[in-house]
């Protein structure tokens, strides 16, 4: 397994990172430790959560899956590991600390500690702001809409917030998700001005329906020296085959929750999903190692984050996130990506 060092930082992590947002509902601890360990023996080191999990997201399972994560971490060699968490952001989760998600500096803190708690570990390598403080468009939304404007804490505050629990030991670096080209940007340079560190990743959707990471935040990661950590690099399942027929399996995420994943549920990205799944076999490859292969060819790539519900279906994906692309299968991605650029934005 290829291990990249992450600018700004002294974390050397494995191109793959294990997700785990299906752990305590979709799967069982036993099932989540049996998928950690799978990882652990190829290789893996380096794991992503966050306090919101897992999804769906319910006020009745918040937080079950840093706890089942600490349940199996207080077992192992915890230097071994390089471990990733978020804290929610303010508008969508109101159950989490009972609607006290604004990102002042005391609220991450609180929510720093109950990470660590849960995860029984003494330091959170990557601290990561799971979505913006302020107004942007989230999830698959295209249009930036000024009159859904908030109040909140500032970028100055959350970059100094970060900071006390970098010098508290709290936290080894931070860093941003599901964010723009505009608030990396300026948080890197406010965390400049106060001489604190600055956010080191961006944790953001990367796929061959959403590539949105492909043009001016591009641009931002080579010019800032970051890295992405690519989360649902297949989309959610879409690009592994199992929803290009007419019915879909009955116990496959989108169809036993309705309501998740609306961005690659669109009927455009159904159709594009199947034309990737048909390129796939054309050229030899499995639909998981095409999907696969493409995130792993992108140049600013530190990680791809990948999760299952079985563990056969995690050793398939671990196998195939090795995959190199030939010049001609990219050849052939380009030309599909000429007519469906993003679909699922």
């Amino acid at each position: 397994m290829k291990r990249r060092a992450l600018p700004g930082t002294d974390l050397v992590v494995t191109e793959v990172c294990l997700g785990t947002m299906t752990w305590g509902e979709q799967n069982t601890e036993a099932e989540a430790h049996a998928q950690l360990d799978l990882a652990l023996e190829r290789g893996v080191n380096f794991i992503d959560t966050a306090e919101m999990y897992p999804v769906p997201p319910m006020a009745a399972t918040q937080g079950r899956t840093e706890a089942i994560l600490g349940a199996w971490l207080a077992r192992q060699r915890r230097s071994d590991l390089v471990i990733a968490t978020k804290v929610a952001g303010p508008g969508r989760r109101d159950w989490i600390r009972d609607g006290r998600n604004d990102l002042h500096g005391d609220i991450t803190a609180e929510a720093a500690q109950t990470s660590l708690a849960r995860l029984k570990t003494d330091v959170i390598d990557l601290f990561q702001i799971h979505w913006p403080q302020r107004n942007v468009p989230l999830f698959g939304a295209r249009e930036f809409d000024p009159g859904a404007e908030r109040d909140g804490p500032g970028i100055a505050e959350q970059v100094e917030g970060m900071a006390a629990l970098v010098r508290a030991g709290k936290i080894r670096h931070w860093g941003l998700s599901n964010e723009t080209s505009w608030g990396v940007c300026e948080a890197r340079r406010v965390a400049r001005e106060l001489g604190a560190p600055a956010p080191v990743t961006v944790q953001n959707s990367c796929s061959l329906l959403s590539r949105t990471v492909d043009g001016d935040l591009a641009e931002v990661l080579f010019r800032e020296g970051m890295s992405l950590l690519a989360y649902s690099p297949l989309a959610g399942g879409m690009l592994t085959g199992k929803y290009a027929g007419d019915t879909w399996p009955p116990l496959a995420r989108y169809s036993r929750y309705a309501t998740l994943g609306m961005r690659f549920r669109k009927p455009v990205v159904e159709e594009v999903a199947r034309l990737y799944v048909a390129l796939a076999r054309e050229h030899g490859l499995t639909p998981v190692e095409l999907a696969l292969g493409y995130v792993r060819s992108r140049w600013y790539l530190g990680a791809m984050i990948v999760g299952a519900t079985s563990v056969a279906q995690l050793d398939e994906d671990i196998a195939a996130a090795t995959t190199v692309l030939d010049a001609d299968t990219l050849a052939a991605i380009a030309q599909l990506q000429e007519r469906f650029p993003s679909p699922a934005a």
